[in-house]
């Protein structure tokens, strides 16, 4: 397995969205924009119970993720490897992500009737970046 610097994880902490890639059955590559954090060398995203993100994973947890500075696209993470989901925290990683982006929780509104809250959890396989100082 490979590992996050320092420099990557203070990264990470910036509010910068990813696209998060997953393993369609076909074999193609689904991609999402995410809200992503670091936790214990981890990348962490949420999604919802039923959505694609969590169909693919449980299929086939390799995954990828790609960050980008928005104001230096010549700087950017990707970490790939095996996730792992979670329904428990599910609800508080998603306030904590929210709190990250938009400073405030989750809206309740912005959930479905009986929305159950996943966290993908990626361990770092391979990371690949661009723009940090060696």
């Amino acid at each position: 397995m490979a590992s996050l610097t320092e420099a990557h994880r203070s990264f990470i902490r910036n509010p910068y969205y990813a696209v998060v890639t997953t393993i369609r059955p076909d074999g193609t590559p689904h991609s999402t924009v995410v809200w992503v954090d670091e936790d214990n060398g981890d990348i962490v995203f949420n999604t919802a119970q039923g959505r694609a993100k969590e169909r693919h994973v449980k299929a086939n947890p390799e995954v990828s993720v790609t960050i980008v500075n928005p104001e230096n696209p010549y700087q950017w993470l990707a970490v790939s490897g095996p996730a792992t989901l979670t329904a428990e925290g599910g609800k508080a990683m998603i306030d904590r992500l929210s709190n990250k982006y938009q400073g405030k929780d989750y809206p309740e509104e912005w959930m479905g009737p009986g929305e159950v809250r996943v966290t993908g959890r990626v361990q770092p396989r391979h990371v690949d970046s661009y723009g940090f100082d060696a």
